[in-house]
């Protein structure tokens, strides 16, 4: 049996800035890329802090993964691209907020830029589907 690869940007999500979609898809296995606190209604920031970037961030990822029969439950691993590490402490604090007591693996980068202008903070997941 052949997997097919879908890729898709749902409704209500901030539109790529680039060449790519934001949701890939194969059989229960997910992938979200690289994704900024950017509000889809206004196509501006979420906040200039960490923590109001996080949490749009983490919001989007919810509205993605139920457009793929799953949600933050099932997030397997989580990669954080920071731009300034000392925002670690604020961004774990919105994390929380978002992600409850699941605790998927997660890896922090200190990167030196990011792609968009007053972009804090950059993330992407792997998940898995619900149990049908």
């Amino acid at each position: 049996m052949k997997s097919r690869v879908e890729t898709f940007t749902p409704p209500n999500t901030p539109v790529p800035i680039g060449p790519y979609n934001h949701v890939a898809r194969v059989g229960e296995h997910i992938w979200i890329g690289g994704t900024a606190g950017v509000d889809p209604s206004t196509g501006q920031l979420a906040g200039s802090d960490v923590g109001a970037q996080t949490l749009q961030i983490l919001k989007s990822f919810k509205i993605m993964l139920e457009a793929v029969g799953s949600d933050l439950d099932h997030v397997v691993h989580v990669n954080v691209f920071l731009a300034n590490m000392s925002d670690f402490e604020a961004m774990n604090a919105a994390y929380i907020q978002m992600m409850g007591n699941h605790r998927p693996a997660r890896t922090v980068f200190s990167v030196r830029e990011l792609p968009k202008p007053g972009v804090l903070l950059t993330m992407n997941l792997t998940a898995v589907t619900k149990a049908q």
